[in-house]
């Protein structure tokens, strides 16, 4: 075998090694049911759910909360399958946190509330064409 197809053989071995290593951390979407049963089997990773804040009929956010310390909230979250969760953040409310269409929070359970690590978020005004008026 020449050097070259040695060389070739052993980029694509690490190539392969990597996604591997990798294909571990990817995570998927689940409700809080389901992260609550994944965290008290003892699952250590960061866990996603998505959903929805809890608003009322005029579209206002219901049961935000500012921590103790002023710069952590807290938050009520409806997820897919319609589960309400307190969800505990202990950073600054991320700029348009209000406004949001979903979100993602990740992170995992402690004491009953979910504890996020980091929140993503789905703004409306990001994703929906702008009409401009002639």
């Amino acid at each position: 075998m020449k050097k070259s197809h040695i060389l070739i053989l052993v980029i694509i071995a690490v190539a392969i090694g990597i996604i591997v290593s990798t294909s571990n951390d990817a995570s998927t979407y689940v409700g809080f049911d389901e992260a609550l049963s994944m965290s008290t089997a003892g699952n250590k990773k960061e866990i996603h759910v998505v959903g929805e804040l809890k608003k009322d009929d005029e579209g206002h956010v219901l049961g935000i909360t500012e921590g103790a310390d002023k710069v952590s909230f807290s938050f009520i979250m409806i997820d897919e399958t319609g589960k309400e969760q307190l969800v505990q953040y202990a950073q600054p409310m991320p700029a348009d946190f209000l406004r949001s269409e979903k979100v993602v929070v990740i992170g995992s359970y402690h004491d009953d509330a979910f504890n996020a690590s980091k929140i993503l978020l789905k703004c409306p005004s990001k994703y929906q064409e702008q009409k401009i008026n002639v």
